[in-house]
């Protein structure tokens, strides 16, 4: 596509849901397109759903849901000759991710009979690079990590990198109208063209910073709906496109908040976002408009590695109970089940964890509930995990614990069929390969180099 001729005061860029797959009306994304946009983009990852996608190579999306989604993007994006941009593809957006979604559109493409050259952009980062920059104390750890070592980038299954505007920036000026990215800077999808264009980057960043969650920032809010942004030359005006949601200044100005820790400063690919003179103007008709905010280039060139390692395999049995005396020992009652699961199997040679989660009883708080243990409850659901070196020996484990605490005999104990109500049959459920994340660390690279290797295709 050619930009030579853009000459506009302010761009448009139709946001239609907040994950690709998630979901929009048809009538929001009409009413979008009925607005001309010069670009539909789109966020279609996080690391949000745990590790798992990302070291298994598996999208946290349904094929079905994003192939509706696509199929509504690129024909509209086609018929009116508008660029389409995508991020973090397929979830975790490593290279299976990003395959298994050009898969969906060339599918779309042969379908619908659509032309257009794609560009693809690849954020696996070789183990080799990220060694050397250990080598040469390029890499620091985030969030209280320790520092790199050859041991955690040897077990690692995958690592990417999340990019910034510029790799997406070279996309599209090689004419591509379809940028299919791996790992992405969320707001990096949305701002690239624009800033390609001359508008400011600090506007420009935060306007993507909010509609990568598309109607998220809205009242009532949803990730599933679509919004309009439109950057002008020293401010940004976001819209809702569904007559039951609008844009407050308060919901604006939390959801760039959202996932931050610093209220004025947001880190991210190339420097820094200024929010300190940011200011919030709702207008008419549920819009709000957004000015101040400022784009500070950093001077190092750092990239944000993830990654993740295989921790184990994992089994779980979920079960409930309704008895007061067991629920009202329970956490005695748990504590001997491991032991006796010990002594069942201490000639087995088994390394295993095992974990209770107690639905009703600070499963989801954990010792950070309020008021501790002084809140009995009438039923417990008790979820039983085992993670093991192999799924045999998980599923072993659970056996053993399962069937342990349904026979176990606690004082005061009155019925003895059983302690525990069972769901589902039958109750013990293999999950297979855990992961965890083992790399969430910055690299520095030279300002020159490009780590995310790109191609192009004709569709």
């Amino acid at each position: 596509m050619k930009y030579d001729d853009f000459n506009k005061d302010e761009f448009k860029i139709l946001s239609p849901t907040g994950i690709l797959g998630y979901g929009f009306p048809v009538e929001s994304f009409m009413a979008g397109m009925a607005e001309k946009p010069d670009l539909l983009a789109v966020d279609a990852g996080s690391v949000d759903p745990g590790p798992y996608y990302l070291g298994a190579g598996k999208p946290f999306t349904d094929r079905a849901g994003v192939k509706r989604d696509l199929g509504y993007m690129l024909r509209e994006a086609m018929a009116s000759d508008i660029p389409v941009v995508i991020g973090s593809a397929g979830g975790s957006g490593a290279r299976p991710h990003v395959d298994w979604c050009r898969q969906i559109i060339e599918e779309i493409a042969k379908e619908d009979k659509l032309s257009f050259k794609m560009g693809i952009i690849y954020a696996d980062i070789e183990k080799s690079v990220v060694l050397k920059a250990i080598a040469d104390g390029a890499t620091e750890p985030l969030d209280g990590l320790p520092e790199l070592d050859t041991k955690t980038i040897d077990e690692a299954t995958c690592i990417v990198a999340q990019m910034g505007v510029k790799p997406i920036i070279k996309a599209l000026k090689q004419d591509c109208q379809v940028v299919l990215a791996g790992r992405a800077y969320d707001p990096s999808v949305f701002a690239a063209l624009p800033i390609m264009l001359g508008f400011d980057p600090g506007l420009a960043v935060h306007m993507g910073k909010i509609l990568e969650c598309a109607a998220i920032a809205a009242e009532p809010g949803s990730g599933s709906d679509c919004v309009l942004g439109t950057l002008k030359k020293e401010s940004f005006v976001l819209k809702a496109l569904n007559p039951k949601r609008k844009f407050s200044a308060t919901s604006t100005a939390a959801h760039t908040l959202y996932e931050k820790s610093d209220p004025y400063a947001l880190p991210g690919p190339g420097g820094m976002l200024d929010l300190g003179g940011v200011c919030f103007k709702e207008l008419s008709d549920g819009m709000v408009e957004v000015s101040g905010s400022k784009f500070v280039k950093s001077e190092r060139n750092m990239i944000k590695l993830e990654g993740a390692r295989l921790a184990g395999w994992r089994t779980i049995s979920i079960a409930g109970t309704r008895d007061p005396i067991m629920i009202k020992n329970i956490d005695s009652i748990l504590e001997d089940v491991k032991a006796q699961v010990a002594n069942i199997l201490s000639n087995e040679k088994i390394d295993s964890k095992i974990n209770f989660h107690l639905y009703g009883k600070n499963a989801v708080m954990s010792e950070r509930e309020p008021g501790g243990d002084d809140f009995t409850p009438r039923e417990l659901g008790i979820l039983i995990e085992v993670l093991a070196s192999n799924q045999e020996q998980a599923n072993t484990v659970c056996s053993i614990a399962r069937s342990s605490m349904l026979h176990y005999g606690y004082e005061g104990r009155i019925a003895t069929a059983g302690n525990l109500a069972f769901p589902f049959s039958p109750s013990d459920l293999s999950a297979g390969a855990v992961y965890e994340f083992s790399i969430y660390h910055l690299m520095e690279i030279d300002k020159n180099e490009s780590v995310f290797k790109m191609e192009t295709v004709e569709i």
